[in-house]
């Protein structure tokens, strides 16, 4: 359920009305935020969206749940008419739907390598328990084994995006219509 009121005519993008009427800035730099995370990060696509879906499962976002980067990144950036050279969608092979079922119960699951693993569970961690992750030396010991300190920046700042962001749009109620790419994510 939408949180904003809209006036007639713009409740099909309830996002972009209020990139254009409210918190204009803020929204502006919150979109290249988002934008910059598809565009720059040098995670594999699989660890990106393994922890990208496991915080939109935490955040209950709807329309990111349905999300897959391979497939609707691009459409992301055509409403404003960028083409970037890279994103992320070119950081490896695509995930199959085996594995975005399996990202839930991914302790158990069997679909996932140590890093994609480590990455999903970073996630999980830095939105549900961020003060217990900090002081985790056994999970810095693995995290290190496993990712450089340039990756480890990286994954912390591709789940801020999602998780605050993330946030935003379902607790506002703009992930019943979201973006310009809901009907792909569908």
């Amino acid at each position: 359920m939408l949180r904003i009121t809209l006036p007639d005519g713009e409740g099909s993008d309830p996002y972009s009305f209020a990139a254009r009427t409210y918190a204009t800035e803020i929204m502006a730099a919150a979109d290249k935020f988002s934008k910059a995370v598809y565009q720059h990060s040098m995670l594999t696509l699989r660890e990106f969206e393994g922890a990208r879906l496991r915080i939109a499962q935490i955040n209950g976002c709807i329309v990111c749940q349905g999300f897959r980067a391979a497939r609707d990144a691009r459409s992301m950036f055509a409403a404003t008419g960028l083409r970037p050279a890279h994103m992320v969608s070119d950081n490896g092979p695509a995930p199959d739907e085996e594995f975005y079922d399996a990202v839930e119960d991914w302790r158990n699951a069997g679909v996932f390598s140590p890093r994609e693993r480590l990455a999903i569970e970073y996630a999980e961690r830095f939105a549900e328990e961020p003060k217990v992750l900090a002081e985790d030396e056994g999970f810095w010991e693995r995290a290190h084994a496993l990712f450089s300190d340039a990756e480890l920046v990286d994954l912390s700042h591709c789940v801020a995006a999602w998780m605050g962001l993330g946030r935003i749009a379902h607790v506002l109620g703009f992930d019943s219509v979201c973006l310009p790419f809901a009907e792909a994510a569908e």
